[in-house]
């Protein structure tokens, strides 16, 4: 059986012990985020636990990224939430579906290396604008109130909202903000304080249990979290009009932005997972293929949208996994949680996974990487990210992206008559010699991946930059991530030539 998941041999006692392990942690990072992220899409947190159930079971089985785990990813929830108030939910089913399609094709025709090529300013400064969009929508949760139409008027709203307190007299709003506010700070300072023998726990856990407990000891009347008593009542199973609204041109748009924008970001969450360990590396057309069942099947079940997250990666990783199988466990342990203590989830206050998300808006914002791109690659990528920033907050994500994306194009101008990479490939039976001639750009990156990615991880590298004239911040952030992952597992790499400071970048 473990032969035909594709675990093979690498299965023993200790690594069934550490990915068991592993697989708790993640379930309890899991578990609140899979609710809080269907409420800031605007469906019922269980919508959000069937993703994760999907996305560990299902896409863990197929997935191509050995350590990377699946589910509702904040990433989409601006654009859920838009797609329900304009479509209502019975839209989202058939436009996940198709979605999932789209992914599985592009997986099948290897087009996994294209979504790597786009440009990182875009993807940072979307999810920056995801962030700020999360923030100011479930500040408004905070107050066991609901978020307005939009990231602008909801934060015109802040300020009233605050204003609207008085400490004089208590009641609902008042006493949810307390709550959230307890979240918030239970989580920020657990992170900061936890011992090191719980430093596998969770600070979201942490502040869901301080909200709930603080909660359920006083008895506030505050809004709670509904979900229906068996998970199976749950699933949306497709109606007689699923395949036609899957045609209607008015959604096609909407399901291709949906595919786009959680391939791009499950394959630079891939990159990342791997750049964290030194086993078996992404093939990332395979894991295309598994998101795209995955979707498909949530699209089926009228669930929400899955991406490969890098919370719950990240965490898998630190956790000591070694394998798929912690992932399978996580959807295991998620679903085995939601039928045998569904009143369990009920206790939990809307407030408290409103200050969760807050915080993990909050942290998507990441001036950091702005900094980073200036310091390395001066203020082109920076204005990049910043128009990619105020049109998704200002008018809507697909927008954004596509500004980003047109002003990427900016990079090719000055090298429009040498665009062509000529790659040259020496290989020894200890040393591989990589040759560049040309302009690196993000055009190039998936023919350059393919050669580098082909290259032993035992064999010495010898990358010669002297005749690449010029190159974008897109192939100098994937030539300088690849050279520290290879320098990492401790592999020899060199470089001759310069090109924006790509031996800085790399050391």
């Amino acid at each position: 059986m473990m032969d035909r998941l594709g675990f093979g041999s690498i299965v023993s006692q200790a690594t069934l012990s550490r990915d068991f392990t592993a697989s708790i942690v993640v379930f309890l990072v899991a578990l609140p985020l899979c609710m809080g992220i269907a409420i800031a899409s605007g469906v019922p947190p269980e919508k959000g636990l069937i993703t994760g159930i999907i996305g560990g079971i299902v896409v863990g089985v197929l997935a191509g990224s050995p350590l990377q785990v699946s589910g509702p990813a904040a990433g989409l929830a601006v654009i859920v939430f838009e797609l329900v108030r304009d479509h209502g939910l019975s839209a989202l089913g058939p436009i996940l579906a198709l979605a999932g399609l789209i992914q599985f094709a592009a997986g099948a025709f290897r087009m996994g290396g294209w979504f790597r090529a786009i440009s990182p300013a875009v993807v940072h400064g979307m999810l920056a604008g995801i962030g700020a969009l999360i923030v100011v929508g479930q500040f408004h949760v905070l107050f066991d109130a609901k978020p307005l139409a939009n990231g602008l008027q909801n934060l015109s709203a802040m300020p009233a909202r605050l204003l609207g307190l008085d400490a004089m007299n208590v009641a609902a709003a008042e006493l949810a903000f307390a709550i959230g506010s307890l979240t918030i700070l239970s989580m920020i300072v657990w992170e900061k304080i936890r011992p090191a023998p719980m430093k596998l726990v969770p600070g979201a856990l942490v502040g869901v249990l301080m909200g709930t407990i603080a909660a359920s000891l006083l008895g506030l009347p505050i809004v709670r979290v509904d979900v229906p008593a068996s998970i199976v009542g749950a699933v949306d199973a497709p109606g007689a009009g699923f395949i036609h609204r899957m045609m209607q041109p008015a959604l096609l748009l909407t399901a291709v932005a949906i595919a786009f924008i959680a391939s791009a970001e499950t394959l630079l969450s891939a990159a990342a997972v791997d750049r964290m360990h030194n086993g078996v590396r992404t093939n990332y057309d395979k894991e295309l293929r598994a998101q795209g069942v995955g979707n498909f099947l949530c699209g089926l079940a009228g669930a929400l949208p899955m991406t490969g997250v890098i919370v719950r990666s990240s965490a898998n990783v630190q956790a000591g996994a070694m394998t798929r199988l912690s992932a399978i466990l996580h959807g295991i342990w998620i679903l085995a949680f939601v039928a045998l203590l569904p009143w369990l989830l009920r206790q939990i206050p809307m407030a408290a996974l409103a200050g969760i998300l807050v915080v993990t808006g909050w942290r998507l914002v990441s001036v950091a990487h702005v900094r980073h791109l200036f310091h390395h690659h001066g203020p082109l990528p920076v204005v990049i990210w910043l128009a990619t920033f105020v049109m998704v907050v200002a008018t809507d994500l697909l927008t954004g992206v596509l500004v980003g994306l047109g002003l990427s194009l900016l990079e090719l101008i000055p090298h429009l008559r040498r665009l062509r990479l000529k790659v040259d490939e020496r290989h020894e039976e200890d040393r591989s010699e990589i040759r560049l001639e040309g302009a690196a750009t993000f055009l190039t990156i998936p023919k350059l991946l393919k050669a580098l990615e082909a290259i032993p991880g035992h064999r010495k590298v010898h990358l010669d930059l002297r005749k690449v004239p010029a190159i974008d911040h897109s192939a100098a952030e994937m030539l300088a991530e690849w050279i520290q992952r290879r320098r990492s597992g401790g592999t020899q790499v060199n470089l001759d030539g310069e090109a924006l400071g790509l031996r800085r970048m790399a050391a």
